[in-house]
Parts: structure tokens; sequence; C-alpha cells
């Protein structure tokens, strides 16, 4: 165990390291300030524009902010649509991939708009270069650039002085796709092909394998490029089936830890980028301190378990359960990525979670069931912990007997209004999901194990689409057509009725002057605001998914251990 903490240690400190200049560069980039990329990409920036028709200077109202998002998001749904259901008659298609069926390529196209990359597919074995690069890839930018937009576009509602307005949806998606996502996926890739992540347009290839001195077909393509943006854009979609559990996609310790850091990341520096933007550090700084308090609960429990409580096989796992892992990443580092990826909404996975211990396994969905606010997804993870922020605010209030107030806005019926529907959405989508699922007659069909640990994998499958993640137990089988087109919807309305609901209240809080601070205005820096924050979101938690989770892992634990 002293070696895990060691690793952890090292860690958290190289995210935090790296995202307190990167949060400053991203606040200074979305703010329209210039960099030191400006002189190369500001050219490119004006080009883009000209090329889209549209004014960067244009200050748009949160109706239009949203519907200009929803229009933007609705032509992708649709191109990768058209990808995936031509890809027999298009290009780069060595492999001579047939067209998806209806249903899967539906699912798909709703999963990678939305930023949730949930894969009922595997990819070598079902999609061209074309689709993976054109369609996927460009989808992993955009959708993560879309929910970096919308956090600062909730930002300018805390800073505005009552116009209302949220300034340009397409110059925040192109500055953010331009100078922040570009750059660093570059760079990233760059790194992983020289691992040895594969990059290339070549037909898949025939080796010689040493071990056991048989042919093996080894599939490759643009995966590099892929990777390295589903990991920032915290999009989590593998290029290959088996994800990073996969050697051409994740070969060595050292691609590990890059992209172990690349999901973390950009939602850790967004919390710096926050107080940089509202000129009040200490928010960023108190956002930044609950989301690391709940992680690394989350990690400590989820290490306990896989070290201590999971089988252990005589000659085959020495310090854990080595079930369902890579022995090249081992107990510890299975277990940082699995805590990861479920704070992270991102859903990229390194080992088996449905081998994991059922304690793991229900600190994994309940991370995803929060919300995705422990650091979450690229801008929607920061806006969902600040509805929070907000709603503590407001119960605070009450008990006071004072109108609430965050960063000098009152908040009013309307704004909470927006807030319920931010917070509740994911939770009433993944328990209908749920419930509908294991009442039809085909669910015991699709289920590798019976009892809670089915049950489990059912709740897995809609926590993880509802909540923006994607990343599966893998026991259930996910390209039936009830999961296809019910799943599809699901990850679409989790997706944009909280950010439109996010762009409502940004607003609406536009519109009300700045109140300044009195004797009485509720500190949301101090220790005490962090326990009453903390307070809340478990319990609100608790209250939405414990039912849930007591059929599925705590019964799974109860019987078996």
């Amino acid at each position: 165990m002293k070696g895990f903490v060691l690793q952890d240690g090292l860690f958290l400190l190289l995210l935090i390291g790296l995202s307190i200049p990167l949060g400053r560069y991203m606040a200074r980039v979305m703010a329209g300030e210039r960099v030191w990329l400006s002189r190369v990409l500001s050219p490119v920036e004006r080009g883009i524009y000209r090329c889209m028709g549209v004014k960067p200077e244009e200050d748009m109202t949160a109706w239009r902010y949203a519907g200009s998002v929803l229009l933007f998001s609705g032509v992708g749904l649709v191109v990768v649509l058209l990808l995936q259901l031509l890809q027999g008659g298009l290009p780069f298609n060595p492999e001579h991939k047939g067209a998806l069926g209806l249903g899967l390529a539906f699912n798909t196209a709703a999963s990678f708009v939305s930023n949730t990359n949930w894969q009922a597919y595997s990819g070598e074995a079902t999609l061209s270069y074309l689709t993976q690069a054109l369609g996927l890839t460009v989808q992993n930018f955009v959708s993560a650039a879309t929910g970096l937009a919308v956090v600062f576009a909730l930002i300018r509602g805390f800073l505005g002085t009552g116009k209302g307005t949220l300034g340009s949806f397409w110059r925040d998606l192109v500055r953010g796709t331009l100078y922040i996502l570009l750059p660093l996926s570059l760079v990233l890739a760059l790194l992983l092909v020289s691992q040895g992540v594969v990059q290339s347009f070549d037909s898949y290839r025939w080796v010689h394998t040493l071990a056991d001195g048989v042919n093996q077909l080894v599939p490759l393509g643009p995966a590099a490029s892929q990777i390295a943006i589903k990991q920032l854009g915290t999009n989590g979609g593998g290029f290959f089936g088996a994800n990073s559990a996969y050697p051409l996609e994740n070969p060595t310790a050292f691609s590990n830890l890059l992209e172990l850091l690349a999901i973390l990341l950009l939602p850790a520096a967004l919390c710096v980028s926050f107080g940089v933007a509202v000129k009040k550090r200490k928010e960023g700084r108190t956002l930044y301190a609950v989301m690391l308090v709940l992680f690394l609960a989350a990690l400590a429990i989820v290490t306990f378990s896989e070290h201590s409580l999971g089988p252990v096989y005589s000659g085959v796992a020495a310090g854990g359960s080595m079930e369902g892992k890579e022995v090249i990443h081992g107990v510890g580092t299975s277990s940082l990525w699995a805590t990861a990826t479920t704070a992270a909404s991102n859903g990229a996975v390194n080992a088996m979670h449905d081998s994991f211990t059922p304690l793991s396994g229900m600190m994994m969905l309940f991370l995803m069931q929060l919300g995705e606010i422990v650091f979450g997804g690229v801008g929607s993870g920061l806006y969902g912990m600040i509805a929070f922020v907000i709603l503590t605010v407001f119960i605070a209030g009450l008990m006071v007997g004072r109108t609430p107030e965050y960063l000098g806005k009152k908040i009013e019926p309307y704004d909470m209004k927006m807030v319920c529907l931010i917070v509740l959405t994911p939770p009433l989508l993944t328990l209908i999901g749920t419930a509908v699922a294991v009442s039809l007659p085909a669910a015991s069909s699709w289920l590798t194990n019976p009892g809670p640990h089915g049950f489990s994998e059912v709740l897995y499958a809609f926590t993880s689409m509802a909540n923006n993640n994607g990343s599966a137990f893998g026991g259930y089988a996910a390209n039936t057509l009830f999961t296809n087109v019910a799943g599809g919807f699901i990850m679409l309305a989790a997706r944009f009725i909280p950010l439109v609901a996010v762009l409502l209240l940004a607003g609406n809080l536009g519109k009300k002057k700045t109140v300044a601070a009195s004797e009485g205005t509720l500190s949301t820096t101090s220790g005490l605001f962090i326990g009453m924050l903390l307070g809340v979101i478990l319990l609100v938690g608790a209250l939405g998914f414990l039912p849930a989770l007591a059929l599925g892992p705590i019964a799974d634990f109860l019987t078996n251990y």
C-alpha cells in the first residue's frame, strides 16, 4: 500500500502543478486576450470566422447562445450518422468495413456529439479510418470545446451588469479548439507515438508472434491523434475495442501516466480558470478543494478494496486482485485510472471494470451518479459543481432567513428552477432507463451475470449514458435495439437539458446588478462552507441512488464477501 500512496501522491502533485499555469492560460484565451500562440493562430482564427460567415464580436442572449449550441450539435449528429451509414462507399477504408445498422449508428452519433463516447461496437472491427478520424475525432474536439464555451458563458453571467448577454458561441468554440485543445492534443499525440501508439493509414498487418510462433492480424489506424483528444477532452471513446487496456493504445507505463494526467488536466485547470475569470481566486480554490476531497476519498476506497478485498490467485497476483487488470499497470495504477475516469466523465478504461470488487464498482457508480462533478467533463464538470454551490447557498439562505447570494448575484426562484434541471436530470434519466431495461423480458439474455451483479451491470450502463461518461462494466450486451435507441436519446437529453439550463441560468444572472457583500453574506470560501457543500453533494447522491446501489453492488458485496 505504501507504494500505491507514493504513486498517487506523485500523480496529484503533477496534476496540480500543471493545472495552475494551464488554468490561467485558459482564462486569458477565453477572455479574448493575446497569448503566446496569438502571433501564429490569430490569422487562422480570423480566417475561420470568415469561412463560417460569423461575427466573433457578436454578443448573444442566452436563448441565442443555446440555439447556436443546439444547431451546431445537431449538424454534427447528422454528419456522424451519415458517415457511418455510408462508410462502405467512402475512402480511407482499407479493410472494407460496411455500413452500420441505423440503431447502432444513431447511438454512436448521439454518444460522440454529447461527449459521452459510449461504445456498443469494437472500433477496429466496425469503423473505417475516415469514420474514426473525420467523424469521431472531430466530435471529440468540438464536443469538449462546446462544454468549455458553456462554462465561460456561465462565468460571464456572474460578471454581467444588467445586459444578460453571454458573448459569442462561435468565438468561444473556435478559441477553445484552436488555442487550447489542438495544441495540447498535438503535443500529447507526438508523445504517445514516441511510446509506440500507432498512427497510420495503412492496412492491417499480419505479424509472426515470438511467443507462440503463430500469425496474428494486428489492426492499425490513425489512433494516437484520437487517443490524445479522447483523454484531454474527457471523451474516452477508444480507437480499439479494448480501449486503453490495448497495447497499441496504451503500451507503456509512461503512456499510461500521460493519459491519466490528460484525463483530469483540463477539468482541474478550469477550477483555476474560474477563480481567475471571476477575479476571486479563493472561489476557484474552494471548488478545487471539494473536488480533491471527493476524489481522494473514492480513490482510497477503490485502492483498498482492490488491494485487500478481491480474489487473490496463488502465483498470479501479488499485492491485490489482478482479475481483469493488465500486468503492466497492476492494482494501484488500475485503481487510480478507474477512479479518475469515472470522476472525470471520461470513460476510458485500462482494466475491466466488471472484474473490480463490488465495493470498487459502487464507488465508480457513485462518482458518476453525483452528476460527474468531481472534476467531471471539460466545462460540464465545473458548471455542475457550480450548480451544487448555488443549491448549497440557497439552502443556507433558507436556514438563516436571508436572500441567498453567490458572487454578488442574488439567487431567486428562476435560478433555482434551472439549478434543479441541472442537478436532477441525470439521476432521473439514470433511474428511468435502468428501471425500464430490467423490466423487459429480454433483459436476462443481455447479461453475463445473474443476481445483484447483473443488476449492477444494467445500472452501470445507464448511469454511464445518463451522466455522459461512456465506460461500461462490460457484462451488458449493449448492441441491442432498445439500448441503442433509448440510450441514444438518454445521452442527448442528459447532455443538452442541463446545458441549456446552464445558459438560461447564466442569462438570468447576467441581467442582475452585482450587490456588494455585507456582514450577513455567507462566505463561500470558508471551511464551514466546504463542509456544507460536501454534505449537500453526498446527501443528494445518497437520496437519489442508495436504493439502487443496495440492490446492486451492496447486495453483491454482502452475498460474496
